[in-house]
Parts: C-alpha cells; structure tokens; sequence
C-alpha cells in the first residue's frame, strides 16, 4: 500500500494508490465535488467510474491509457456532465444499469444488471444493483487478496446511505439494499469509493447501520 487517503478536492491533485496491479486514481472535479476514478490494470487498459464534469481534467488524468469503458453509477446528472466528451475522445465504451440508462444522456453501450460484471483487460468487477437513490443505481466491487474495494456512487457514504429525499419507501429501500447486498455479503475490510467526499471501510460503518434504520436517512 502506498500513502493513498482519498482525500482529494477540486483543483487539487488526485490520488493513487495500487490494488493487486491495477492502479487506482481518484480525483474530485465539478461543482458538486464529485469523486471519478479511475483503474488501470496490467494490460495497460484502463476504465472510468463517473465521468462526472471536468473533461479536460478527466483526459489530462487518463493521458494515453487506452479507456476501454466508462461506467455510470446511476443517472443524476452531476455523474454524467463530461460523459459526451470523454466518450467522444476516447471512444469508450458506455455502461449503466437499463433502469437509468433513458436518464444519460448520453446512449449506453452496456447493459449492466445485479450479479453482472464490468470487464477490461485483465479485470473483472463485479456488479451490484441498489434501489432507492436512484431505480437504477449500481455499485461496483473489486477483489483482491487483502480485502474487496467497492464504488457505492451516491448510495452509501462515510456516515449514511445516499440521499433518498425524505421519502420513507425510498429509504427503506435503499437501507435494505445496503445492508443485505453490501453489508451482508463483504467484510469490514472492504473499502468504499463514494461518489462525493472522502473514503471509508464498511468496518467503520457497520456499528452505525442501526442509527441509519431509527433515523431514516
């Protein structure tokens, strides 16, 4: 492990660390502060997690590393505003779950449901379906030997799950999703990208799981 902290902010310097050979990237673009990141794997290919604003900033960071594909955790437009140029710079492939693939802009190349994967070069990604912030929100998980590394895009957080606007069913949706299909299923070890903010591990979440339930958000 290197130095890596995930504590990046827009304008600053991203943030690197390596998993296993695939090297990771995180950097903090547009005005809701949100989080990209990007992999890297041993066959030099490399896949995007939100192409959420900032273009120019976004290819200065991919460089000459053949961009396979860009996924998009789910359809809020603060996760898609510079998905047009860099796909038309790099001809990426586009993936998004069909749920909330008609709210991109931008057309989907790759249908990605629960239990699916998202594939370059060398490396798998496994995908998780999460209702509730959006119909059609997915998360992403890649092993590796020390402990999985999962990308929650805007449904959970160091402190909660996502936004679900007050609405009681939404929530309850989105807590059960979570808990049963994150929580229940990966280790404390496992760290977690969030689309906005600083990193966490499911570790430091799960004791508070509880006081997420009783409060509603």
């Amino acid at each position: 492990m290197t130095s890596y902290t995930g504590d990046v902010s827009v304008g600053g310097p991203a943030d690197t660390r390596d998993i296993d050979g695939v090297t990771l990237t995180k950097i903090a673009v547009g005005e809701m502060h949100n989080n990209a990141y990007l992999l890297r794997d041993a066959t030099g290919q490399g896949l995007l997690i939100d192409a959420a604003a900032e273009p120019e900033r976004l290819l200065e960071l991919i460089g000459d590393t053949p961009l396979v594909k860009i996924v998009t955790t789910h359809q809020h437009p603060d996760h898609w505003q510079a998905l047009a140029a860099v796909k038309a710079a790099t001809g990426a492939v586009t993936v998004a779950h069909p749920v909330d693939a008609p709210g991109i802009p931008v057309p989907t190349d790759e249908f990605v449901e629960d239990g699916g994967t998202v594939e370059f070069g060398d490396t798998v990604l496994s995908v998780t379906h999460l209702v509730g912030h959006t119909p059609g929100s997915i998360a992403l998980t890649l092993y590796a030997q020390e402990s999985p590394h999962l990308f929650t895009g805007d449904c959970l957080f160091p402190g909660g799950v996502g936004n679900t606007q007050k609405d009681p069913a939404r929530f309850a949706s989105l807590y059960e999703d979570v808990t049963e299909k994150i929580f229940g299923r990966l280790p404390d070890a496992t760290w977690v990208y969030p689309g906005h903010g600083s990193d966490t591990t499911l570790g430091a979440e799960r004791p508070h799981l509880e006081e997420w339930r009783e409060r509603g958000w």
